[in-house]
């Protein structure tokens, strides 16, 4: 695992669109499954800033958009949205046109500024409050970079790829969300 954190860390420092030759299913499923790790990781690591911006009142988490939004519906429902639909949707959307800048310069300004607008169109998620958008870059920090490993792996493996790293992360944190409620 570390030497897949050592390319990611690697290719991110200077993204090129440069598709893996190894494509052999074990190999990639093996690489799949470090970056899901190295994404929970990631989560979980930035996790307690949220907390302690909770804690001392900076933001209410409990006015999250997604727990509002989740609230009206069943375990089932949310899975299928936050793990499926929203992950193939966002891939399409931010992923997918990456490929098209074939110039180096102009791939790489590409895949930042997708990864970038990406982590920050989650900043919707929260009430719009003037601690919300000052604290606007730490906020969707967990998406810029899980967006980062997500580009990493499309751009690598394929647009697939992409979609079932991104509907996995979301799936494992969706599912232990749940475990209260269950």
């Amino acid at each position: 695992m570390k030497e897949t954190f050592k390319n990611v860390y690697n290719y991110l420092k200077n993204p090129l669109l440069q598709q893996d030759a190894n494509t052999n299913l074990t190999y990639r499923f093996k690489i799949f499954f470090q970056l899901l790790l190295i994404c929970i990781l990631t989560g979980i690591a930035i996790s307690p800033i949220f907390a302690l911006f909770d804690a001392i009142g900076w933001i209410d988490m409990k006015d999250h958009k997604t727990d509002i939004l989740f609230k009206e519906m069943t375990a089932i429902q949310i899975l299928l949205l936050g793990a499926v639909l929203l992950p193939i949707i966002e891939e399409i959307v931010f992923r997918a046109p990456i490929v098209l800048f074939k110039k180096a310069k102009s791939f790489k300004i590409a895949f930042y500024l997708f990864t970038l607008v990406f982590g920050f169109i989650h900043i919707t998620n929260f009430e719009m409050t003037s601690n919300v958008l000052l604290l606007a870059p730490i906020l969707v920090l967990p998406q810029i970079l899980v967006g980062a490993y997500f580009g990493y792996i499309r751009v690598r493996f394929g647009l697939l790829w992409s979609m079932l790293l991104h509907g996995s992360y979301n799936a494992i944190f969706i599912i232990l969300s749940l475990i209260p409620e269950l």
